[in-house]
């Protein structure tokens, strides 16, 4: 961690680095679907847990196969 670095950010912090809403950021906390830490009754995210955060939201890519539909002819009227 750098000297700038906070120790904890608050869930407007950690929303605006994740690129999410606060609200969304606080729901999964409250549902415990995503790490945090609690100061007392403060929500608060560590570096750690955004990490954690985005290592689970992380998904392999999944390359699909395109099926062109075939060419046929030009029709001749």
């Amino acid at each position: 961690m750098s000297r700038g670095d906070p120790l904890l950010y608050s869930p407007e912090e950690a929303a605006e680095l994740l690129g999410v809403k606060a609200s969304w950021l606080r729901r999964k906390a409250a549902d415990r679907a995503v790490p945090c830490t609690f100061v007392g009754k403060h929500l608060r995210f560590s570096r750690a847990d955004l990490e954690a955060i985005v290592a689970v939201g992380a998904r392999p890519v999944r390359w699909r196969q395109r099926r062109w539909p075939a060419l046929s002819p030009p029709r001749h009227h």
